[in-house]
């Protein structure tokens, strides 16, 4: 591979990468190589046709855009339209279906009542404050201090042993700042102004963003056998695992990944919304996704299959793909070291979720790869 005078180099095709590609092809007029490990662009957000069904689904998991940045939303609007789907979650627990977040329906359902919001949001408070956790030491102390032992317990405790494969009362508060808690009847999951799905998916709206004559994409290409290649004046933009581009020299950071069980079921409609968790332990996944209703405006899907996915929680190796920061004590002392050392590197630019060591939605991510184009790409110019 021939890299000599390439002016920018970007590892990583996600948003991040896609977003500084566009901007430094279409703004600075500069040529630009993006590269990914992966055979496709879009990084996690990646959506595609399922080849059986013809259903659009994100590979990933859901990915569902919703913001309240008008900059991030006219950004993003240059390459898509949306629709107007608006994300609702259902919980399973014991054989009983519940609505998440907590809302007055929850509320009412599992303690068979019929509260009012004034009278629900009293009562919470009254749960939050019965068993008298004025320090909460742990995960589990800090969520029975927000919302009461019944409603965690149902909807908390097992869920996150999954997610993390730790006993609540083994992780730190600071994992569960808040729980939110509706004290009336909304069921949307996002409160954000702008929401929806891209009209023809998420691959059709990166495709977009790197359609310029200055950019070049090459897939399945990994930076690390190419790093000795790179000239030394290119720029080079990083969004991989931090730990890793300094190969580990402070050791390696947490994460949790995931991994997807995919099933075309012989019906039109499996469980009748895009996402249901699963909040009993008992049950090894933590969550299905039916795609197809994710575009309710799409009249060509069938109506005797469905594409369903099956979300399951795992340790995250060095070879898998990580997802989630579990963000220790210890974890950010160790970041802090890396991204020191970040900072002194002038040629090399870190961001989006790995690269940052955070646990990013898809348009903080945007809103990122923006101000840091203006502020750290553009203004050194």
């Amino acid at each position: 591979m021939n890299l000599n005078g390439l002016p920018y180099l970007i590892v990583g095709a996600g948003f991040f990468g896609a977003v500084m590609a566009e901007r430094i092809a279409n703004d600075l007029g500069q040529r630009v190589l993006v590269i990914d490990k992966r055979d496709h662009i879009g990084g996690n957000s990646y959506s595609a046709l399922d080849p059986m069904t013809g259903i659009e689904c994100h590979c990933y998991g859901s990915h569902i855009f919703h913001t309240s940045n008008r900059n991030v939303w006219e950004y993003i609007s240059h390459f898509t339209g949306f629709n107007s789907y608006r994300h609702k979650v259902l919980t399973r627990y014991q054989g009983r279906t519940f609505i998440m977040p907590i809302n007055l329906s929850t509320i009412n359902s599992l303690y068979n009542l019929d509260l009012s919001p004034e009278e629900a949001a009293r009562f919470i408070k009254e749960e939050a404050a019965r068993e008298g956790i004025a320090a909460p030491a742990n995960l589990e102390e800090k969520a029975i201090s927000l919302i009461g032992r019944p409603l965690y317990e149902a909807f908390i405790r097992g869920y996150t042993i999954k997610q993390w494969q730790t006993d609540p009362r083994d992780l730190p508060e600071s994992i569960i700042t808040r729980l939110p808690v509706r004290c009336g009847h909304h069921y949307d999951y996002f409160d954000d102004r702008w929401q929806g799905i891209p009209w023809d998916g998420y691959g059709a709206l990166f495709e977009r963003m790197v359609t310029h004559p200055l950019i070049e994409v090459r897939l399945q290409t990994d930076y690390f056998a190419i790093r000795d290649q790179v000239p030394e004046a290119c720029k080079v933009i990083y969004t991989g695992p931090i730990d890793r581009f300094f190969d580990y020299r402070y050791g390696v950071l947490g994460w949790r990944t995931l991994r997807f069980e995919l099933e075309v079921v012989q019906t039109g409609d499996f469980q009748g919304t895009t996402v249901v968790n699963y909040a009993d332990s008992e049950t090894p996944y933590t969550r299905i996704h039916e795609f197809r209703h994710y575009h309710p405006e799409r009249t060509g899907y069938p109506t005797d299959r469905s594409v369903i996915y099956r979300e399951y929680s795992l340790s995250c190796g060095r070879e898998d793909d990580p997802y989630y920061p579990i963000n220790t004590a210890q974890d950010r002392e160790k970041y802090e070291l890396y991204r020191r050392d970040g900072e002194l590197l002038p040629n090399v630019l870190f961001g989006a979720r790995l690269g940052t060591y955070r646990y990013l939605d898809m348009d903080k991510v945007i809103e990122q790869a923006l101000e840091l184009y203006e502020n750290r790409v553009k203004a050194r110019l």
